[in-house]
């Protein structure tokens, strides 16, 4: 049994307002080709299918466009798609009705009792092969909300051991089902310990990281967990087994230079062989210029060697721009635009930095309540500006913010 591991599509995302849909529908394409090339039995989605929990009619359309041509391929295709935290669990479990008698299994609710005892079976996946026997489990577990895993009492951190429960539960259910030569494997869309993350990543975890999950909730007869929710295609844990896929498209340009990936891999006998990777093309390149921030002027001279616009900007690189500057620069944008124009580029980001601090602002300034309910606005203005910029703020700007203040205090 071949099965393919992929994540986090987020169909309909915007990239820095630009559309994605050819980017999307070219990695939907590739996809649908590697299914009949490596010759999948098995598709696993692990979650955030779009970006946002209320998608667009042209997002819809193009996911359930994939899965019938996907289908039609090969009848005996099996899909899971489980829900992330940008889907909405309710509207991606809307078609069920109609695909009940296809081998496709969409499970983004987890379900409970009247008792409120968690539902195990409607989880539980059977795989099968060709000759219809049962060869491999799958607990397609979705985002886990609150409410979704079992409630621990007296504990230190209620979400991680609630949901190490729920895994543990839910491998103690289909361990009594299963035959001693079937594969066990889990889905997940969860921020696991130790996972590597970009600081721009929007899907760090919040709260001090009390949101992550220890690769040891995973019982380790688990032969494989196809983990969503970060970017950055990884294992987890030092396990060959636990894996993010990552993400087909780069999301931001901290992934500029992601491999950016698929895994498949094989079952048999209810052990996992021949695990590789596939790297997914990019039909549409991220691009830094200069590499590293450097002078407006400087900048300016590398935008100009960019190649000249001869084709259609819709396929053109997106482009973000890395400036140092002295000081505030309120004609940037024009500046860079205006060197753009006719370049074979999408202008998306402008990252701007400022100059090192000097030494002495570099030293750490203690100020006490005290100190600071004495000080006026004008001087917290000074300080702020003077330590962002490293220059004292413009006579102009300090008169406009003092006109403000004059007239805030007039209407009190």
């Amino acid at each position: 049994m071949r099965i393919l591991h992929t994540a986090d599509w987020h169909i309909g995302q915007l990239f820095h307002e630009y559309d994605r849909t050819f980017e999307h529908q070219e990695f939907l394409n590739w996809l649908q080709s590697i299914l009949i090339n490596e010759q999948i039995d098995v598709l696993l989605i692990s979650g955030d299918i779009f970006d946002l929990s209320n998608p667009a009619a042209s997002s819809i359309k193009m996911f359930y466009t994939f899965l019938n041509k996907a289908v039609n391929s090969n009848s005996e295709l099996q899909i899971i798609i489980t829900a992330g935290n940008h889907d909405s669990a309710s509207r991606l479990e809307s078609p069920k009705p109609l695909l009940e008698s296809s081998n496709i299994h969409i499970i983004g609710v987890v379900e409970k009792d009247e008792n409120g005892i968690i539902d195990y079976d409607k989880i539980i996946i059977p795989l099968k092969d060709k000759n219809g026997n049962v060869k491999t489990w799958c607990i397609a577990a979705p985002f886990l909300r609150t409410g979704d895993y079992p409630t621990i009492l007296d504990c230190d951190n209620p979400y991680t051991e609630g949901v190490a429960a729920f895994y543990k539960e839910s491998y103690e259910f289909v361990s009594s089902k299963r035959q001693t030569h079937q594969a066990i494997i889990a889905m997940g869309h969860l921020h696991a310990q130790q996972a590597e993350i970009n600081t721009d990543d929007k899907e760090r975890p919040i709260m001090g990281g009390v949101e992550c999950i220890s690769a040891s909730a995973f019982n380790e007869n688990i032969c494989y967990v196809a983990l969503g929710h970060i970017h950055k295609a990884q294992r987890i844990g030092g396990k060959d087994h636990i894996r993010y896929c990552g993400s087909p498209l780069p999301m931001s340009f901290s992934e500029i230079n992601y491999r950016h990936q698929v895994i498949v891999f094989e079952i048999d006998e209810g052990q996992i062989y021949n695990l590789k990777t596939i790297e997914i093309p990019i039909s549409i390149p991220l691009l830094s210029v200069p590499v590293v921030h450097s002078s407006l002027e400087e900048v300016l001279s590398a935008l100009a060697q960019l190649n000249t616009a001869e084709d259609n900007l819709d396929l053109a690189p997106y482009l973000q721009v890395r400036v140092l500057l002295e000081n505030p620069e309120p004609s940037l944008k024009y500046k860079v635009e205006a060197a753009l124009k006719g370049k074979y580029v999408r202008l998306a980001s402008i990252d701007t930095r400022y100059r090192t601090k000097s030494s002495e602002l570099e030293k750490s300034e203690n100020i006490s309540q005290t100190q600071l309910n004495e000080l006026k606005p004008e001087d917290v203005l000074r300080k702020i500006y003077q330590n962002k910029y490293n220059n004292p703020i413009p006579d102009n700007l300090l008169k406009l913010f003092q006109q403000v203040t004059q007239e805030v205090n007039e209407k009190e």
